[in-house]
């Protein structure tokens, strides 16, 4: 591994990269013929000038703000830096989010210069060039618009009028990224230089990132994780980072990119689990039975390691399963996937172990928007499934057991400080003084306990929390990662919320179901599928499977409806990182949920 960097903010970081990585390549884009063609890093930072000119030619100042409305893609890295570099804050939004949304950031944020991705946007957009006296120009980074500056124009502008970067101190804002919240409006979360240089500078000291690396980069830089995580980090290490036009497609062009990192959340992993394990349920016996030895081996050997032996014996036949049966299934991956990275959410410990078994390793990490996102996290030398890993350098975790009444033994609530903790939320003191102790420690708002190894357990939020009707309480996210487990089970939301027992919303997994049914002779649409007894019999069986070992006897599910549309950013049950918007689930199936408690 190369020797650790640090950098004092995002100017630094972007100028010295492109500097020391100018001919590697940086950024790549899908063209229409199917093929992938990357910028370098010397052309990249020369893109980074020239925005940075036109911004200045723009009137963009010291502490102003540019906000962007766009998926990833070069333009939206090139308009991140070059605000930077003059001293600007970043500001970005997602394209599917609502126009009260958008409405609501740029307002708050008081934006002078707003991006769009593309003419329908901008055409969405317009009105609030009216309705905000701050907000001065909209550009449009592909296509023309009525009323839009092109973003050619504007990189002609700073060709024409050069400006010499920024640098700012580590207390300046760089950005504001605002929660998507179940209620009410999203709040700025305020970070600062320093706040996210600190996650850089721990990543740089602690992952095994070298310039040789390339990502399939489909995770929003929109969020935190993928922004800190993926775009900043990976460009002070000097990686290449394929933009994924498409989140459908992910799988399709991990060959075609061939990717030696991988920066998910859980739901990618329990994708790629799944679909193997259904492969394999489908292929001839001694195929199968190949490959059921081979994952023997390789849990063996994982539980030998974990306790510090090994057997040669053991490495042989390892050996012999890597090269006969794990590397075909690496090969499906791109054939170079070394690393995952998983946050977001935790990821059941199931997955992670059989990532890693098919020679993948997973390291998973904790943290939020407030923390820049970093505070914990699994690394070389420090590893251990069913965590989150220790906290990164110069950062504390302090579990406030006071904080759920100490009635949960050592779990509580997890507490954060360090210098990635954020400087505040934007507008909102009240909300800032809940949430900051006076000593700067952060109140995360997550359940979770510290090992006497230093390793962090998550156990859940407090927020989605309940207590049953018999004074239990039960965290549900764990317990839907559990039964998501389930080739049948695409996802699930379990509900009890002051009730007797747990129910869930269940929506099926529709090509295992059409499967299962040919196979046993019932036949007709999904609406009618769902409504067979038999498919109702092999849910409950699964629901049972999947929770008998693992549920206590009061989380168990007692009753089920099914649902046929999946949860989804573009139905609002699901936020851009793909966590479930509980309230808005309930909400919709409150009828259901009623319907299960009054039989």
């Amino acid at each position: 591994m190369s020797q650790p960097r640090q950098f004092k903010n995002l100017v630094d970081l972007c100028s010295k990269s492109c500097e020391r990585y100018g001919g590697n390549p940086l950024f790549g884009t899908r063209r229409s013929d199917g093929s992938w063609d990357y910028i370098s890093y010397a052309q990249f930072g020369a893109l980074v000038d020239e925005a940075r000119g036109g911004f200045r030619s723009l009137g963009l100042g010291d502490g102003e703000v540019v906000a962007v409305i766009s998926n990833n893609r070069v333009e939206w890295a090139v308009g991140a830096y070059a605000t930077y570099g003059c001293g600007g804050m970043y500001v970005p939004m997602y394209e599917k989010q609502n126009l009260a949304d958008w409405e609501y950031i740029i307002g708050d944020s008081g934006a002078k210069l707003l991006l769009v991705a593309n003419p329908d946007i901008a055409a969405r957009a317009m009105p609030l060039l009216d309705r905000f006296e701050r907000l001065e120009k909209i550009i449009c980074l592909s296509g023309e618009a009525e009323g839009c500056i092109p973003w050619d124009q504007v990189m002609a502008m700073g060709r024409d009028n050069p400006a010499e970067p920024a640098q700012p101190e580590p207390s300046a804002l760089a950005g504001l990224i605002y929660t998507s919240g179940t209620t009410g409006n999203p709040k700025g979360v305020q970070l600062s230089h320093g706040n996210i240089t600190s996650n850089v500078n721990a990543v740089q000291s602690l992952f095994p990132m070298e310039q040789q690396d390339r990502s399939l980069s489909f995770l929003p830089w929109a969020h935190s994780f993928g922004q800190t995580c993926e775009l900043h980090s990976g460009i002070s290490f000097g990686i290449s980072m394929a933009i994924c036009d498409d989140v459908t497609r992910l799988i399709e062009y991990l060959p075609d990119v061939q990717p030696t990192l991988l920066f998910s959340v859980p739901r990618i992993f329990n994708r790629i689990y799944d679909g193997l394990n259904k492969k394999m349920a489908d292929a001839p016996a001694a195929r199968r039975g190949l490959f059921e030895a081979a994952m023997r081996t390789a849990r063996r050997r994982r539980e030998l390691t974990a306790r510090g032996e090994s057997s040669t014996w053991l490495n042989v036949k390892h050996a012999l399963f890597d090269r006969l049966v794990f590397s075909k299934v690496r090969d499906r991956l791109g054939g170079r996937l070394r690393c995952a990275f998983s946050g977001g959410a935790a990821i059941s410990r199931e997955v992670a172990e059989f990532i890693d078994d098919i020679g993948v390793l997973v390291y998973e990490g904790y943290g939020l928007s407030e923390t820049s996102p970093i505070a914990t996290m699994n690394y070389p030398g420090n590893k251990k499934i069913g965590t989150v890993g220790r906290p990164i350098p110069e950062v504390d975790i302090i579990i406030d057991t006071d904080a759920v009444g100490g009635a949960m033994g050592q779990e509580g609530e997890i507490l954060i400080k360090g210098p990635n903790v954020m400087q505040g939320y934007h507008n909102l003191p009240e909300q800032t003084a809940d949430v900051l102790r006076d000593d700067g420690a952060f109140r995360s708002g997550d359940l979770g306990w510290l090992g006497e190894d230093g390793f962090l357990r998550i156990t859940g939020r407090i927020k989605e929390q309940y207590k049953l009707e018999n004074g239990k309480y039960v965290v549900p996210s764990p317990l839907e990662e559990q039964l998501k487990l389930s080739g049948f089970i695409n996802q699930v939301m379990v509900f009890g919320d002051n009730k007797l027992h747990n129910v869930a919303i269940v929506v099926p997994d529709v090509d295992a179901l059409q499967h299962w049914a040919k196979g046993q002779g019932v036949s007709g649409d999904l609406d009618s599928l769902l409504a067979q007894p038999a498919v109702k019999k092999l849910y409950e069986g699964e629901l049972e499977r999947y929770s008998s070992e693992v549920f206590k006897g009061f989380e168990k599910v007692r009753d089920f409806r099914f649902v046929s549309e999946e949860f989804s950013t573009d139905n609002d049950m699901l936020t851009p990182t793909l966590k479930l918007k509980r309230r808005n689930v309930i909400k919709a199936y409150q009828s259901l949920l009623d319907e299960m408690y009054e039989g």
